[in-house]
């Protein structure tokens, strides 16, 4: 496999929304995007911005689900957050319904699931978040994902850290 990857500098709280904004229009029910970095680095803010990109309303909290595991929206594609920082074990990824729940077309938001990818069901948008410099790291693994990491890689070269903000709407 031909593994595609693209870094996407994210110097502010507004270039991760529009990021999220990106990204939000390639997504479909069954996929799966797995967020990893180091604490702090930007994860949940990205799945509150991606969750308000696929409709879900301000008033709806989007919170990292560190302690309840799975934390379910109703977006424009139904958005399953998973946090699997606390899962030791293969079983308790199984437990989760993850891979039943893309199977029925949720879309599958999971942060540190990168040692579960197979069981989540493989082919896989991976994003890794840099606190130094504040970058996403978008990797392609599957087909699935790469033309729309290509097409992500495209469009941030258009406009790169200089842009101004209007050059970036």
């Amino acid at each position: 496999m031909n593994r595609t990857t693209v870094e996407v500098p994210l110097p502010t709280r507004r270039s991760t929304i529009q990021l999220a904004r990106r990204l939000a229009p390639t997504l479909a029910g069954g996929d799966l995007v797995i967020l990893s970095g180091p604490l702090g680095s930007g994860k949940t803010f990205f799945t509150r911005a991606l969750s308000r990109a696929l409709g879900l309303p301000a008033s709806v909290r989007v919170t990292s689900p560190t302690f309840t595991l799975v934390h379910e929206y109703a977006t424009s594609v139904p958005l399953a957050h998973a946090d699997l920082y606390r899962i030791q074990r293969p079983e308790e990824v199984r437990e989760l319904g993850l891979d039943a729940m893309r199977d029925d077309g949720w879309l599958v938001v999971a942060e540190w699931a990168e040692p579960y990818r197979a069981l989540l069901g493989g082919d896989a948008l991976l994003i890794r978040f840099t606190l130094d410099p504040r970058a996403a790291l978008l990797s392609a693994l599957g087909p699935r994902w790469e033309p729309v990491v290509g097409a992500l890689g495209q469009t941030t070269a258009a406009c790169p850290r200089t842009c101004s903000r209007s050059a970036r709407r």
